[in-house]
Order: structure tokens, then C-alpha cells, then sequence
């Protein structure tokens, strides 16, 4: 089986990675960084024009209708030019969960609104036990005549300050599968608090959202309690491929840092990059990265066509790669010296971002016991 990509990816790599070098440098992530929001407009509005928020969004929405490896393509450059802002909230999470809802009416009030780049969306599952497992989802969702009435809090929520609607999971019994349900929250809806949370990582903003008796009417939930796990699972499974590609760009770009940097830095007379320590390092990465590709291109053809492995695909994926970008980006920092320590230097940019992917979504120890029980 070839796993290269087709011409129409390779375009699209190469443009969005054109684009980010011109449109988004690390002046503009550290100028994006440093507002309240965290999120330009303008570069969204960019992004929109070239038709990435809407690239997996069915076309009958308004979007592309591609699939996830197109996805991963361009989270790969994303990640590499670490973009800051609510495209992964909105584009992935927000918009894979409506896409694969079976609720027609928010899908056509939604969908076409992201696509255009007139709206943001992002999704809200874990609570004070960030557990991504039906155990985790406690918030309460109770029938009312009208529809139902919502309460609870949930945590680590991406980009929910800027978001106009919010995908959230909360259920109407027991503690297993059944009883999860869906429901699109705009987020102005009365009972709604969203609170910014402190995060390692500047380039994405983490939120507490809190829902305080949100009464809905019943055309807002978007899946039911016998299909709302299902949803959510397959979302979490995107989210892990789009991480690892994510992954994956930045520790290309970490490397390629180091690299550089070892040529012109100089100690006792000659560049750093010629001691043998330093090679090793740069080999190690090497070694790792290169065969970690094609882990992600796998997993994200898995997602579209072979259903029964995408999770331990998605799994292995999201494992691997963060795993690997943290090493990366560690052994990079090492290669700069005391440099690569500052906030002054970029290095710190990926270094921070790496620990954002490693957590979010289950850390490395979580999936590699989702691989061994999905492997059984």
C-alpha cells in the first residue's frame, strides 16, 4: 500500500507551510500570544479564506468534504509554525462532533457559519476528574417540559472565551456508556460562565466553563443518550490524530533549530555541532521523528477507512508522537544551551507547547493502555 502523499496534499502542505512562514512568524505568535484573547481575527479570517476551517466539514455545509490525512497534512504545518489561537477547538472539535451528530437542523445552523469563518466552536467534556472515559462525564442533564435543564462545570475546555457555541457532554444517568448525551450551547446562553484558566502553553487558552441550571429547548441537543459516547469517542479519536500531526510539525522544527543552532554557535574555536555529543542528540531526534511519520499518516487513513482500527491507530498515533515531541524539544533546549531556557528565545514556544499535546486528550501512559486493551 502507498502511504505517499497524493499531489493535491503535497500542494497543501507546501502552500499552508508558504503561508505560515509569511502570515504567522514567531513575531506574530508572540504578538498573538501576549492579547487578552490569545486569537487574531485576522489571521483566522486568513485561514478561513483558504478554506482550512472548513476542510473536513461536509461540502453540502459549506466545507471541503476531505479527510482526516488532509487534516493531518495541515495540522503537521500548523504545528510546526506552532499557531496559536481556537483553530484546533473550532475545526476539529467543534466541527467533527456537529459533523458527526445526526442533527440535522444545528448541523445546518452551525456547520456553514465555521466553515465561513463566522463562527468559533469547541467542545467541553472533561470535568474535575479529567478522565476521557463515560466515568468522567458527572455534569447533570435533566428533562424539563420545555427540554432539559444542564448543571455542572467543565475544565480545560480550548478556546471556550472565544467560542460561540459549545459542544458539551453530560448525562442523564448511571456512570457507563449510556446515559451521555450532546448539546449545542451558544455560549451567550443565561447560566453560562466561562472562566480562563493559567496554562503552560501560550498558544492555546484553556477554559472552566461552569452551567448553572442552562435551560435549552429540546432542538439543541445534538446527540442522545444512546449515541452521545459514540460521538464523543470518534471526536477524541480526530483529536489524538490531529495532536500527533501537530506533534509531529513541531518537532521537525525543533530539530531543524538545533541543527542551525549548532552550526553557528562556536565554543573552544569551532561550532558546537562538531562535538560528538551534540551529533548524538541531533541522531537521536532524527531516528525518532522520521519513522513516527508514518505512524501518523496511518492513523489517519485508519480514521476514514478502517473503522475497526482507527482507535488503536489514533491511540498509538497520540502516544508515539507526544512522547516524541517532548524528547525532541527537551534535547533541543539542551543543544541551545542556557539560550534555550529564556522566553526570549523561540525554543520555548515548542518546549511548552509540547507539554500542552502530551496532556490533552490522555497523556502517553492512558493510550498505551487504550493500545493494549483495544489490541486484546
Amino acid at each position: 500500500m502507498d502511504f505517499a502523499l497524493s499531489d493535491e496534499q503535497a500542494l497543501l502542505q507546501q502552500s499552508a507551510r508558504d503561508f505560515l512562514a509569511r502570515e504567522c512568524p514567531t513575531t506574530v505568535v508572540r504578538e498573538i500570544m501576549g492579547t487578552a484573547d490569545g486569537y487574531s481575527p485576522t489571521l483566522h479570517e486568513k485561514m478561513t479564506a483558504l478554506g482550512w476551517t472548513g476542510l473536513v466539514i461536509p461540502e453540502q455545509f459549506g466545507g471541503q468534504g476531505l479527510g482526516m490525512l488532509d487534516l493531518a497534512v495541515l495540522a503537521e504545518e500548523l504545528g510546526r509554525a506552532a499557531v496559536p489561537g481556537p483553530f484546533f477547538a473550532t475545526a476539529v472539535l467543534g466541527a467533527l462532533s456537529l459533523a458527526h451528530a445526526r442533527a440535522a437542523a444545528l448541523q445546518k445552523q452551525w456547520l456553514p457559519r465555521i466553515a465561513t469563518g463566522q463562527a468559533l466552536a469547541t467542545l467541553a467534556v472533561f470535568e474535575a476528574e479529567p478522565q476521557l472515559s463515560p466515568a468522567g462525564v458527572q455534569a447533570k442533564c435533566t428533562a424539563t417540559r420545555s427540554g432539559f435543564r444542564l448543571s455542572g462545570t467543565k475544565f480545560f475546555v480550548p478556546d471556550a472565551h472565544v467560542a460561540d457555541v459549545i459542544i458539551a457532554a453530560f448525562r442523564t444517568r448511571g456512570r457507563d456508556v449510556a446515559g451521555i448525551c450532546l448539546f449545542a450551547v451558544p455560549r451567550d446562553t443565561p447560566g453560562v460562565t466561562v472562566r480562563p484558566l493559567a496554562d503552560v502553553d501560550g498558544t492555546r487558552r484553556p477554559c472552566e466553563v461552569e452551567f448553572q441550571n442552562v435551560e435549552l429547548p429540546k432542538s439543541a441537543r445534538l446527540a442522545d443518550d444512546a449515541s452521545g459516547w459514540k460521538v464523543l469517542s470518534r471526536v477524541a479519536d480526530a483529536a489524538c490524530v490531529v495532536l500527533a500531526a501537530d506533534s509531529l510539525g513541531g518537532s521537525q522544527r525543533a530539530l531543524e533549530m538545533a541543527v542551525e543552532y549548532s552550526k553557528t554557535r562556536e565554543q573552544f574555536g569551532r561550532p558546537i555541532g562538531s562535538f560528538q555529543a551534540m551529533k548524538h542528540m541531533a541522531a537521536e531526534m532524527v531516528s525518532e521523528i522520521e519513522p513516527a511519520r508514518s505512524l501518523v499518516w496511518y492513523a489517519a487513513y485508519a480514521y476514514d477507512h478502517e473503522p475497526k482500527r482507527a482507535a488503536l491507530a489514533a491511540a498509538m498515533a497520540k502516544a508515539r508522537l507526544t512522547d516524541i515531541y517532548s524528547r525532541t524539544t527537551n534535547r533541543a533546549v539542551q543543544m541551545h544551551g542556557g539560550i534555550g531556557f529564556t522566553w526570549e528565545h523561540d525554543m520555548q514556544l515548542w518546549f511548552k507547547r509540547a507539554l500542552w499535546n502530551r496532556t490533552a486528550f490522555g497523556d502517553a501512559v492512558f493510550h498505551r493502555e487504550r493500545v493494549a486493551a483495544l489490541g486484546m
